[in-house]
């Protein structure tokens, strides 16, 4: 058998044992999806009215600001269900199954791949139940294309990627499970220093360029242009660029940190 097939054999069989786990322990999954439903809810139904007429809703329509609010929910979404990557990584780390990994016959790579793989998935299964959830309260999408809802999702997809490559690195440097969850909370308070509840105009002056120069706003910008049809600009591919650097990044520092002799 070929390295590459035994490195797909492996990698198949790494991934069912962490959606095993997932099935077996959904509490975590759970309780961090509960929170971007918690603030769809909200935003919407508490916040809605006025946060509307605030961004140009022309009056008190909630169904407007709902339409702007649910991308940054999704990107949100994401953003919280990789914490439980970094979480998942950490245990595996500090359980010895890791160790035993090491004296088997498996592709060294399978395991972190078996993880990225199934939180990706998790990720897109969140974002399709928080869709769900946001299409029951009234969300429409009368813009979109066949084409621009396959793009949307392609687009959820590569943050999903490279936020969970960047979770795996927060796992493997952690030193249990809780220092992990908390290592990781960047990666769900990033989007609420976003465009994803308000515009980046509407802002403070001072905290304008946080807002702006960082991977959630533009991926944010880019889906609502998708779904929306609001203008996307450059967001598009600084949303793409985004993504690949930080696919990159948690990669090479995954794979390093996982490829050291444990003392």
């Amino acid at each position: 058998m070929s390295s590459l097939s035994l490195a797909v054999r492996d990698s198949s069989t790494m991934l069912r044992r962490n959606l095993l786990h997932a099935r077996r322990y959904p509490s975590l999954t759970l309780n961090l999806l509960l929170t971007p439903v918690m603030l769809l809810l909200l935003f919407v139904y508490i916040f809605g009215d006025v946060m509307s007429a605030g961004i140009g809703g022309g009056g008190a329509d909630r169904s407007q600001y709902l339409a702007y609010l649910v991308p940054g929910i999704l990107m949100l979404t994401i953003g919280g269900t990789t914490i439980g990557s970094a979480v998942s990584v950490s245990t595996d780390m500090n359980e010895g199954i890791i160790a035993r990994f090491r004296t088997m016959a498996i592709h060294r790579g399978s395991v972190l791949i078996g993880h990225v793989v199934g939180s990706v998935l998790q990720c897109v299964m969140s974002v399709v139940l928080v869709g769900a959830v946001a299409v029951a309260i009234g969300f429409r999408s009368t813009h979109a294309t066949a084409l621009e809802w396959v793009l949307a999702l392609g687009l959820l997809t590569l943050v999903a990627l490279a936020l969970t490559w960047i979770a795996v690195g927060m796992g493997l440097s952690s030193p249990n499970a809780e220092a992990a969850s908390n290592n990781a909370l960047p990666l769900m308070i990033l989007p609420l220093l976003s465009s994803a509840f308000v515009p980046v105009d509407a802002m403070p002056g001072w905290f304008r360029p946080i807002a702006e120069y960082q991977p959630f706003t533009p991926a944010i910008e880019t889906l609502r242009g998708l779904l929306l049809g609001t203008e996307i600009g450059h967001n598009g591919w600084l949303a793409v660029a985004w993504c690949l650097a930080l696919a990159a990044l948690g990669y090479f520092w995954s794979t390093s940190l996982f490829g050291r002799d444990p003392k």
